[in-house]
C-alpha cells in the first residue's frame, strides 16, 4: 500500500523524468496516494566541489528556488494526476540527503526516481539513486 509517494525530479533532466511518468501515475491510482515531488537544486558548495566559482554570477538562493518551483510545476502538468494529492518541495543543496530527508519527514511508502546511466564509479546505479536505494526506511523504485 503506497498512500505516500516520493518522487524526486531533476529539472534539467526531462527524459529522466519522462522515463517516470507511467510508474507514478500507476502507483497513484492503485491506492489515490498523495505524491510528493521534489526539485534539489545544487547549492554553491555543490559547485564549489568540482572547483568552479559560480557563487559570484548565480542567482541567489531564493530567486533560483522560485525558478525551480515554476520548472517543477510546469513538469507536474504532464503527469495525470489530481492536483489535490500533489505536493511540490524544493529544496537547495546534496539531492540525497534531501531526498532521504523527506522522505523521513513524510513517512513515505516508497521513494520512485529515475536514474542516470551508472558508470564504472557507480557501476549499477547513478550516485544518488545508490545512496537513496542503500539509506531509504521505504522502498524504493529506480526506473532507467
Amino acid at each position: 500500500m503506497s498512500k505516500k509517494i516520493l518522487v524526486p525530479i531533476d529539472i534539467s533532466e526531462m527524459e529522466l523524468t519522462q522515463q517516470v511518468i507511467p510508474h507514478v501515475e500507476a502507483y497513484a491510482k492503485q491506492d489515490d496516494a498523495t505524491i510528493h515531488f521534489l526539485a534539489v537544486i545544487p547549492d554553491y558548495t555543490y559547485f564549489a566541489s568540482y572547483g568552479l566559482g559560480y557563487s559570484s554570477i548565480a542567482p541567489d538562493v531564493k530567486e533560483r528556488e522560485a525558478a525551480a518551483m515554476e520548472s517543477l510545476s510546469d513538469i507536474i502538468a504532464k503527469f495525470s494526476l489530481p492536483g489535490d494529492r500533489i505536493e511540490k518541495h524544493v529544496v537547495s543543496g546534496t539531492p540525497k540527503d534531501h531526498i532521504l530527508r523527506l522522505a523521513d519527514d513524510i513517512n513515505a511508502d516508497v521513494i520512485i526516481l529515475a536514474s542516470h546511466r551508472p558508470s564504472m564509479s557507480t557501476y549499477l546505479l547513478g550516485s544518488n539513486a545508490a545512496a537513496v536505494v542503500r539509506h531509504a526506511k521505504c522502498s524504493v523504485l529506480v526506473v532507467r
